[in-house]
């Protein structure tokens, strides 16, 4: 607003010249200049000290330098309650300096500490549960006093608060005006008085042959990013034909337990349904070796680890009368068997078990049951000579094959 007499106006350059005295100081010794920053603002504070100064004496700001930034995030609060008591995280970012530091040469040494911490105490989880983000904040201020009382602290406003973090990310609070219309502030005083001010992106627009210019440089990224992942994955990959599903997976026999016999092993194979195929050189049986139990709580333990890997490809028939069915699953088979002293096997149980449908890390428990001779004279048969019941068509442990 423009001073109603002189002496207001005579009164209004002195004000400006206090809120302005330590920037003009600071940017008029050139011996302070160290960045091309701090040159650009020296070279337009001259400027505008040869011009006369500003010709608006109400509008200032603070920036992280300013002891108002400090307090003004104390005095915010995470709730709407009158008596908010701060948790053990508000105190802690409370205390948390968020500022752009001096960049520094990073010594040697500190690339020596250690990138992961595999067991994390809770003490240090909550400390690092901290948001350390390098922050620079900006406030414009409106000092919005009636005219011969300017320059006092209660009269302050915030009118928009500018902050940008180290990634880059300027937030501006509030938003720009936009369509919205102009914001308002309503001053408390002898006089009731509205003051209203919008906020407006005053950045010089991107000319066109400079927004393509930067779009071929994103391009360019783009591209050195996807070869990078590229050559971190390999060309290995081959993908599957259209209409055909490939399933890969990596699996491992880990153990088994509660069996009446020591020095175990286990015979597995894999039933592929119809519409399923492998490669002619993928085995899909195997045999594990002989490991002796042990005594873990009540129950004897052989520990295997034996590893297995197995790919398989499922074609998709022309859509017939069932178009949406979905296609039978493998089907993996186990054998459990013992070995004894004279090197004769013994059958300890059948298992069987469909493979997951779902992607992902699974761990499977399968139960297990072996046929039984009648009698007492098949069990000692089974102790001192070895053999026992088995059975010839192992796909008899689920469905068999031969079941229309």
């Amino acid at each position: 607003r423009a001073p109603e007499d002189e002496e207001e106006e005579v009164e209004v350059g002195w004000q400006e010249k206090l809120f302005s005295q330590f920037e003009v100081d600071l940017y008029l010794n050139e011996s302070a200049c160290q960045t091309p920053l701090d040159w650009q603002y020296h070279e337009e504070i001259q400027k505008l000290e040869k011009a006369g100064g500003r010709k608006n004496c109400r509008i200032f700001t603070y920036t992280d330098h300013d002891r108002f930034t400090n307090l003004e995030e104390l005095c915010q609060k995470v709730t709407d309650l009158d008596h908010e008591v701060p948790s053990y995280l508000v105190e802690r970012m409370a205390n948390v300096r968020r500022r752009r530091q001096d960049r520094r040469p990073v010594e040697a040494s500190s690339l020596k500490s250690k990138i992961i911490t595999w067991e994390p105490s809770e003490e240090f989880i909550k400390n690092n549960h901290v948001i350390n983000t390098p922050v620079q904040t900006m406030y414009i201020m409106g000092d919005l006093g009636p005219y011969g009382k300017l320059g006092h602290r209660e009269y302050e406003n915030v009118l928009c608060t500018i902050k940008v973090d180290g990634n880059g990310v300027i937030t501006v609070k509030p938003d720009f005006s936009g369509t919205k219309g102009a914001y308002r502030i309503e001053v408390d005083g002898e006089k009731r008085e509205v003051w209203e001010y919008t906020i407006e992106n005053a950045s010089a627009q991107v000319q066109p042959e400079e927004e393509e210019r930067e779009q071929r440089v994103f391009k360019d990224l783009y591209r050195r990013h996807r070869e990078y992942l590229s050559g971190l994955v390999g060309s290995d990959f081959e993908m599957p034909l259209p209409g055909t599903l490939r399933l890969f997976m990596n699996g491992e026999i880990v153990s088994a337990q509660g069996y009446e016999y020591d020095n175990l092993y286990v015979h597995f194979f894999l039933e592929l349904p119809n519409q399923w195929s492998s490669s002619p050189f993928q085995q899909l049986s195997g045999v594990t070796q002989t490991c002796a139990t042990k005594r873990v709580g009540w129950d004897k333990v052989a520990y295997f680890c034996y590893p297995f890997t197995v790919e398989m490809f499922y074609t998709q028939e022309d859509e017939g009368v069932f178009p949406y069915s979905l296609p039978q699953w493998p089907v993996l088979y186990f054998e459990v068997l013992s070995l004894d002293f004279w090197q004769r096997y013994r059958v300890e149980g059948y298992g069987s078990l469909v493979l997951p449908a779902c992607p992902g890390v699974h761990v499977l428990t399968i139960p297990t049951w072996r046929p039984v001779g009648l009698g007492t004279v098949a069990e000692m048969r089974r102790f001192f000579i070895g053999g026992s019941p088995e059975l010839e068509d192992l796909t008899y442990i689920r469905t068999p094959s031969t079941f229309k």
